[in-house]
């Protein structure tokens, strides 16, 4: 499915939680294990799948995202994030994890890559267009460049430090964002180009947040807050975190790990 840039409006808002299989709140807040992730110096790629309820040829490409929940490659050389857009909503089904951000989203890379189309599902790798994810069994391929450690870590899984070592020459200025992704999400589809089908999903972006990182000796430190979020009970919920240049898309370096796992495969 492709849209034109000049063509797509802001269609209908988000639909009610209550709408879906009943949710359990979470307060981030009242947790009190310490955590700490990081990267290795080598990049960890940014995996961001563009995506929708509303979308009929969208479930192949979160089914190829999903299987990577057990890979030993996840957060050490792609972190995932999946973003729901909001412009399909108007074929009557309002995608519940979509926000019209996320699209905006979408369309920046559009105007920087001078595109004039936004489609679903998309594939974005550390800010390019990604096509061939396919054919790639295990995953994306980084790069292997030496960019620096990212560090974040957290005493309440609410209030987060971020640190960045830069493998290079530190630069004046960063952004840290962090995405706070839900996972083993249904939904049974009433309506639009899915209608009657249940859809699952994980690594759904229901949480995102940026801040200013402040360069030091050596360093760039920063912090986030994440909020009280939902996720279905017996969900997994995880935590993806990037840096960029300041007031960028592209990501420099990424890391990030299960809050609440999904439960230990069974051979």
């Amino acid at each position: 499915m492709q849209n034109s840039l000049l063509a797509v409006e802001r269609f209908a808002s988000r639909a009610f939680l209550h709408c879906l299989p009943v949710l359990v709140a979470m307060t981030v807040q009242a947790q009190t294990a310490a955590i700490q992730f990081q990267s290795t110096p080598e990049r960890t790629a940014l995996l961001e799948l563009y995506t929708s309820e509303g979308c009929s040829s969208c479930p192949p490409a979160e089914f190829w995202l999903s299987g990577f929940q057990y890979s030993p490659r996840l957060w050490r050389d792609f972190a995932p994030v999946e973003f729901h857009v909001d412009y399909w909503n108007y074929l009557g089904w309002n995608d519940a994890w979509s926000e019209a951000k996320y699209s905006e989203r979408q369309r920046t890379y559009a105007q920087h890559w001078r595109s004039e189309n936004i489609y679903t599902p998309e594939f974005v790798l550390d800010g390019k267009e990604w096509h061939n994810w396919f054919t790639a069994k295990t995953g994306p391929q980084t790069d292997g460049e030496r960019v620096g450690v990212l560090t974040v870590t957290s005493t309440d899984r609410y209030r987060w430090q971020a640190s960045f070592v830069p493998g290079k020459r530190l630069e004046t200025g960063y952004d840290i964002h962090a995405a706070l992704l839900a996972g083993r999400i249904g939904s049974d589809v009433r309506a639009g180009e899915n209608k009657g089908r249940h859809l699952s999903h994980d690594f759904v972006v229901v949480t995102l947040v940026r801040a200013r990182m402040t360069a030091g000796k050596g360093a760039a430190e920063g912090a986030f807050i994440l909020g009280t979020t939902r996720y279905p009970s017996g969900g997994t919920l995880a935590l993806t975190v990037w840096v960029t240049r300041a007031g960028q898309l592209e990501s420099l370096q990424a890391t990030g790990g299960w809050l609440v796992p999904p439960i230990a495969k069974s051979f």
